[in-house]
């Protein structure tokens, strides 16, 4: 996935109210903009971080600048949850997730259980339709270890119960988490962060729920999953 325009550098004064941050632009100005991640962002909004936003160039935003990257760690990082739905896509498309058989179509948002809808659906004729949810990655603590969540998520364990009940009607499905960050080797779940989703994480995968975890190579001019994690779950 490539940027549509260049990233605008700054650097982070704070975020506040989950989904805004006052940012300093190289030319001294402090603005607001936007933050499109409703989750902790623990170790990646620390006042002073390098930062690069997206312009939403000709639009009637409130906040026409939006956090994207955050330098952290020595690398990059990507905060954005609007990504990982086209990020996994790619993923797909290059190959680094044979879960899905070659060629499937796939359809977006689409409805299930209970009110919710699927990221992802991949219907390979002749077989089972493939639920896929995906999941945005950026927390790491420990080297090399990519971790999720990084906050409570009830609505994730949702989404592990009724990706069980898929299973149990006949279909199959994945856990994707697409981690926004070249620098793990390895992918775990935060149990301490959030016990309830990594007890749902263990039933859905003893109820047959599928996972896979791709990392992303990320630059100011493009986000590009390249490789598959070890899990350590």
């Amino acid at each position: 996935m490539q940027f549509p325009r260049p990233l605008v550098p700054a650097r982070l004064i704070r975020r506040y109210k989950r989904f805004l941050a006052d940012v300093t632009l190289a030319d001294g100005r402090d603005v607001t903009v936007s933050c499109p991640n409703p989750g902790a962002m623990l170790g990646l909004a620390e006042p002073g971080m390098e930062v690069f936003l997206e312009a939403h160039e000709g639009t009637s935003r409130k906040y026409p600048l939006s956090l994207e990257l955050v330098r952290a760690d020595a690398t990059l990082v990507g905060i954005n949850t609007g990504r990982p739905n086209g990020l996994a896509a790619e993923a797909i498309a290059a190959g680094l997730v044979p879960e899905v058989p070659a060629g499937a179509p796939l359809r977006r948002e689409v409805k299930y259980g209970a009110s919710s809808r699927i990221d992802l659906l991949a219907e390979p004729p002749g077989a089972p339709p493939l639920y896929i949810e995906v999941k945005n990655v950026h927390l790491r603590r420990r080297e090399g270890l990519a971790e999720f969540p990084d906050s409570v998520t009830a609505r994730g364990a949702k989404h592990l119960r009724e990706m069980s009940d898929m299973v149990a009607q006949g279909a199959r499905a994945l856990m994707l988490y697409i981690v926004q960050r070249d620098d793990c080797e390895r992918f775990a779940l935060a149990g301490d962060l959030d016990p309830a989703y990594a007890a749902a994480f263990a039933e859905a995968r003893a109820a047959g729920v599928e996972v896979a975890v791709c990392a992303c190579r990320i630059a100011p001019d493009e986000i590009v999953p390249v490789r598959r994690l070890a899990l350590d779950v």
